[in-house]
């Protein structure tokens, strides 16, 4: 189907870059393998170029991403597949300051169910602590039967003003 010039869409604008991108593009020649062993669970916030922030290059963590980046039932389901089928062994949690879960609460899920009729079979996962959320999220990590390596899980927040990552403890005060 074309399109005018006028009603050219987002999605119309990445196909047209993909197409771009491919014609210079060769296979890197690597396996779905990180090399670094080590997936990233992050915030899907705009603002955080996530390679560039950690010095990572292609092919070097598997990255999960999602609204918060907190530990949902899907992320353990990526972890496990991570660590069992392509030899992960370390995760790094990554929140953020200013994250938009901090201004939701679970309320919007019964706002979602009085629009559209159905509720919602997800949790919000909104949260007022980021630290604190971090630290549920190592937890969730940590306590998990399906997750073969658990003793290398760290949590950091990334503050979106200045780029630096402060790590936080998993059961205390965070670190500088």
């Amino acid at each position: 189907m074309s399109t005018s010039p006028n009603s050219r869409t987002v999605t119309d604008r990445l196909v047209e870059a993909n197409a771009e991108y491919a014609e210079a593009f060769t296979d890197p020649g690597m396996g779905a393998a990180p090399v670094l062993n080590v997936a990233v669970v992050a915030c899907m916030d705009a603002r955080i170029d996530l390679h560039a922030s950690l010095g990572l290059r292609l092919g070097d963590c598997h990255t999960i991403r999602n609204a918060g980046g907190v530990v949902t039932d899907d992320v353990i389901r990526s972890l496990t597949i991570s660590q069992r089928a392509l030899g992960t062994r370390s995760v790094v949690l990554i929140h953020h300051t200013d994250c938009g879960l901090m201004k939701l609460t679970e309320d919007f899920r019964h706002d979602l169910e009085l629009e559209v009729g159905q509720r919602p079979s997800w949790a919000v996962e909104a949260f007022r602590d980021v630290d604190q959320d971090v630290r549920q999220s190592i937890e969730r990590v940590r306590t998990s039967p399906f997750l073969l390596h658990t003793d290398d899980v760290r949590g950091f927040v990334f503050d979106v003003t200045t780029g630096l990552l402060r790590e936080i403890e998993p059961g205390g005060s965070p670190t500088k």
